[in-house]
């Protein structure tokens, strides 16, 4: 008896306007790529960096890492593309499903490593901002996996079982545990995780990417190991297994050598911001200096050719000023000799009375 269930799309791929083809998996890997760019941004502007760093740097980013994803999965599952039987066109075929992570995130590196050095940024930097935008864009992203009906597990009659109802490409309709929504829920977890250490120890120097990359390995191993869909394997366990413990190990490695060496958190992220610089909600602003001291110039220049016209007018004034003391300084000496021969004169009449 079904008591409950995850149901599926009956397609994922609807018409509008009958002409223009929308895509589920499209959809949910653009509204992944902006809720990482968009949370990236806030967490970039908050270290000391300048708003719009983050998504300059994504454009190179995102490309070479939507290539890497898909040749990480062509070269792993090349069975699906170049055995006999099927048309090696299709590995061009992206909106159909088919991205590795781990291909992602290497190419994807390098296009952002392209973008931070010709911002003049540093790549640990901008990782460690982004680290848990990449988590919630890969919680996104695995809905389009169920909007294609891929990448479940094991059958199972628990009460959140994924309906599968497709019997293309192998499929066997029935219940399956909904990996897609396991994978989905753990990202969550991971960005969280990231952002609360991030705060508590105050990463830097790419230890929150790190941890994001540890996290995620983590829980990846685990739901790799539900899936049935058909994949490479060594030593019993599937490539996808090995490929998480491998990184796993390196992304501890990487946390444990990088505090040591550069403890702490980068003081500044990017060369010419200034922190003081912000609008009135907390964002950095980008303030024109040239256009400031150039103004500051021609103000200087200004005052002093002013103050030039100013000491020409006052220089005839000045020595009009200047002759006219000198005439008054003149003029002033006979009448201190008239004053004081006149006193004499009555001097001498008082003598001469005082003898008669």
């Amino acid at each position: 008896m079904e008591i409950a269930y995850i149901p599926s799309p009956s397609r994922g791929v609807y018409e509008l306007f009958g002409v223009i083809p929308l895509r589920g998996y499209a959809f949910c890997i653009i509204i992944g790529v902006f809720v990482a760019v968009w949370l990236g941004n806030k967490r970039w502007i908050a270290r000391g960096g300048r708003p719009g760093t983050v998504a300059d740097v994504a454009v190179w980013a995102v490309p070479f890492g939507l290539v890497g994803g898909r040749l990480y999965h062509v070269i792993t599952d090349y069975q699906l593309y170049f055995s006999e039987g099927q048309d090696w066109v299709d590995a061009f075929k992206i909106w159909e499903g088919g991205l590795g992570i781990w291909g992602a995130i290497a190419f994807g590196a390098v296009g952002a490593w392209i973008g931070c050095r010709s911002r003049g940024i540093p790549l640990p930097a901008w990782a460690d901002a982004l680290a848990p935008g990449i988590a919630l864009a890969q919680a996104i992203g695995r809905w389009g996996n169920w909007f294609n009906q891929e990448l479940y597990g094991r059958e199972t009659d628990l009460p959140w079982a994924l309906h599968i109802t497709s019997s293309t490409d192998g499929r066997v309709p029935g219940y399956y545990h909904p990996t897609f929504l396991y994978e989905s829920l753990w990202c969550i977890g991971v960005a969280v995780l990231v952002i609360w250490a991030d705060r508590r120890f105050r990463l830097g120097h790419g230890r929150a990417f790190a941890l994001y990359v540890a996290a995620y390995c983590a829980g990846r191993f685990w739901i790799e190991a539900m899936r049935v869909d058909e994949a490479h394997h060594f030593l019993g366990m599937r490539l996808n297994e090995w490929t998480s413990i491998v990184v796993f190990l390196l992304a501890v490695l990487y946390i444990v050598l990088s505090a040591r060496r550069r403890p702490g958190r980068e003081e500044v992220v990017e060369p010419g911001a200034s922190d003081g610089d912000t609008d009135d909600d907390g964002a950095a602003v980008k303030l024109d200096k040239k256009s400031e001291d150039e103004d500051s110039e021609n103000k200087d220049s200004e005052d002093k050719k002013s103050d030039a016209e100013t000491s020409e007018a006052k220089k005839p004034q000045d020595e009009s000023e200047t002759a006219e003391a000198v005439s008054d300084s003149g003029s002033s000496e006979p009448e201190t000799d008239d004053s004081s021969s006149s006193a004499e004169a009555k001097d001498e009449e008082a003598e001469s009375a005082k003898k008669v």
